[in-house]
């Protein structure tokens, strides 16, 4: 599908985490917030958090109360990002925005059979630990279940889930220590300010979940 109007906000090498964070605010008015960062020791990069088994080093909130530093202002997150400029770029879901988490072997499937079917897509990243988040309207974690029933899926039979209230996501360029970065699969652009509602993604991405776990369960009785 193509797009019109490219956004300036997908990465370019020698940019600041900071200058992310502020198109962010100003060009989506999606909240950020700044969490942990990689720190070089011992011959490999580490969480700042300290915890030597950290499951997402470099790319969670450093405290319980994260959702309330959460800002929209670019005065606020100059501070945040003044403080230590290599945080990583948090954004709470539930917010202006829900994601749908999915395996990026199914999001790349689901992406390219939206994009046949011409439907409305928003941003869509990737992330180093193979997941997938399509931006949807908030609203989207209250529906998927019922939504997956309708229309013949068991929700538990499938690795689909929604970020809401009380959530949040990466955003490109945030670094997982030793995996690589979190990265755009569909940028952010004029043409999907607009999010779509979850009922525009639900089928592709139930049948492209519901292809890998049926993939997954031949690899293993094989």
């Amino acid at each position: 599908m193509g797009v019109t109007e490219t956004a300036p906000i997908p990465k370019q090498r020698g940019e600041q985490l900071l200058d992310h964070a502020v198109r962010y605010t100003e060009e989506r008015h999606w909240d950020v917030f700044a969490g942990t960062w990689l720190e070089f020791s011992e011959g490999r990069e580490k969480c700042s958090c300290g915890a030597q088994d950290c499951p997402a080093p470099g790319a969670h909130p450093t405290v319980k109360d994260w959702a309330a530093q959460a800002s929209g202002s670019a005065v606020q997150v100059r501070r945040m990002w003044g403080r230590q400029p290599g945080a990583s770029i948090l954004m709470p879901t539930g917010r202006t925005f829900d994601a749908l988490d999915v395996p990026d072997s199914a999001g790349f499937l689901a992406l390219a059979r939206l994009q046949r079917m011409q439907r409305t897509l928003g941003p869509v990243t990737v992330t180093p630990d193979h997941r997938m988040m399509f931006f949807v309207l908030p609203g989207a974690g209250a529906k998927v279940e019922d939504l997956l029933r309708k229309i013949g899926w068991q929700p538990s039979q499938l690795d689909l889930a929604a970020r809401g209230e009380g959530e949040y996501v990466a955003a490109p360029p945030t670094r997982y220590g030793g995996m690589g970065s979190v990265q755009w699969a569909q940028p952010p652009t004029a043409a999907n300010r607009w999010l779509p509602d979850v009922e525009e993604l639900i089928d592709a991405l139930a049948y492209a979940c519901g292809r890998e776990a049926a993939a997954e369960r031949a690899r293993r009785q094989g």
